[in-house]
């Protein structure tokens, strides 16, 4: 049994944690244990990420740390998962020669047998195939018994072909989960006691349903009962089957989510009034160049609906800056953007080629990494200034906070989130995780409210 021991180490987005849950609960299945400690573990996985160069850097750095791991253990397996095994493939082999398993996110089903071949017969293997089905539906993913919250997958994959984004090439082109699938998890968890799910997709609001298989091979089916589930009727199924659960979802892309999701937000009491919305740059020029679709008017006119249905409503992005061909202009434009959002918070980084992608394979990295930290470091001080106007709105104002745990500043707080995403530090009293309380918000910082249990 002790051949069974397994760690997982994930790096990357809300989807890689759901992904790893996920291999636990496959591996748990087969009779495999999971330890928490490394040196405890014969079998060690690395569920990876590739979206930026940082990120790939961090794992091969950390891969060459625990390399001397099978010094002491001759029968250690080490796994990479994720993202980069489908970038890296052969080259994980070559490159880093402890490696065993190298599995790509549609392939995680095979890693039992996988593990045992490799225990009885040695060797090494690569799967990194993509299914035309979203592979995990029958699936409920193994989480933490501590967590109240939930992360719920109802889609996989990107069709958008972003020049800079290498989603596509590691995860696939976009695939729906059956919407029943969805909903038993749904309540499965709240019998289980969690009290907030996260429904997650690269581009939730793609999700469309007719009864599975590709997106883009829709029209060439006939469906016999007309049955369709898109993303608005799959928000408010939800709402519907847990009312008393809190419902997020994570990520939309601005040309794609639709007036029919904001206005189901606007109906539904136990949907959080917070959209994350990338806009990745202010310039036209940028946007076109990235492929993303959309204008910066119509970017600027989507952010007004948002505010015109829900007035309350938080806003979060992601800006790249640094962009192939961006001028001190381009720059501008987005800060003139983020001016005008005036966003609650945002993930802002400095652009990064992606093996792969289009801009990789077509456009010239063209601005110097002086320009790219410094653009970078006046997006984030504005971003400053904005996160504080925002959370500053709400001084003096009593929000309904879920408590998510103990603050780590000191053991006599707790902190918890309101609907719109922000962290709010508050006094314990007689109250424990999971409760959803009433808070009155007396101070904050550019990151944090304040505040008292009302």
């Amino acid at each position: 049994m002790e051949k069974k021991k397994y760690y997982i180490e994930n790096y990357g987005c809300q989807m890689n944690i759901s992904d790893s849950e996920i291999v636990c609960s496959i591996l748990d299945n087969e009779g495999f244990i999971q330890t928490d400690l490394i040196q405890n573990a014969n079998i060690i996985l690395i569920n990876t990420c590739s979206i930026r160069e940082k990120s790939e850097k961090k794992i091969l750095l950390r891969i060459n740390q625990i390399k001397y791991l099978k010094n002491y253990k001759k029968n250690l397996i080490i796994g990479i998962l994720g993202c980069m095994a489908e970038i890296f493939k052969k080259k994980f082999f070559k490159i880093n020669k402890i490696v065993n398993l190298i599995l790509g996110p549609d392939s995680y089903r095979e890693l039992p047998f996988l593990i045992k071949k490799i225990l009885n017969q040695n060797g090494k293997y690569i799967n990194t195939y993509f299914s035309n089905n979203e592979t995990y539906s029958d699936i409920i993913p193994k989480r933490k018994k501590e967590k109240i919250t939930a992360f719920v997958t109802i889609m996989r994959g990107c069709d958008n072909m972003c020049t800079f984004c290498v989603v596509p090439f590691t995860r696939g082109r976009e695939k729906s989960r059956d919407p029943i699938s969805i909903l038993k998890e749904c309540e499965f968890l709240f019998q289980k006691g969690f009290k907030e799910i996260i429904l997650l997709g690269q581009n939730v609001d793609s999700y469309f349903w007719y009864g599975g298989g590709l997106k883009k091979n829709f029209n060439k089916f006939s469906l016999k009962n007309n049955t369709i589930i898109n993303f608005p009727k799959l928000l408010e199924l939800v709402a519907k089957t847990v009312p008393f659960m809190r419902i997020r979802f994570w990520t939309s892309n601005p040309n794609q989510i639709t007036l029919n999701v904001l206005n189901v937000m606007k109906k539904y009491k136990n949907i959080c009034k917070h959209i994350h919305l990338p806009v990745q740059s202010g310039s036209n020029k940028i946007l076109s160049l990235m492929n993303r679709k959309y204008s910066r008017e119509e970017y600027i006119l989507l952010i007004n609906q948002i505010y015109k249905i829900l007035p309350n409503c938080s806003i979060s992005c992601d800006i790249i800056t640094g962009f192939c061909n961006e001028s001190e202009k381009d720059h501008n434009e987005t800060l003139n953007l983020m001016n005008y959002v005036k966003y609650n918070f945002s993930y802002m980084f400095i652009y990064s080629p992606r093996k792969l992608t289009y801009a990789f394979k077509k456009f010239n990295d063209n601005v110097s990494l002086t320009i790219k930290k410094r653009r970078l470091t006046e997006i984030i001080n504005l971003q400053r200034k904005h996160s504080y106007y925002r959370l500053k709105k709400s001084i003096g104002k009593i929000q309904e906070i879920l408590i998510e745990g103990i603050s780590k500043k000191s053991i006599n707080y707790f902190y918890g989130r309101n609907s719109g995403n922000d962290i709010v530090i508050f006094n314990k009293k007689n109250y424990k995780i999971g409760n959803l309380i009433k808070v009155k918000i007396n101070n904050c910082t550019s990151a944090t409210l304040i505040g008292e249990i009302f």
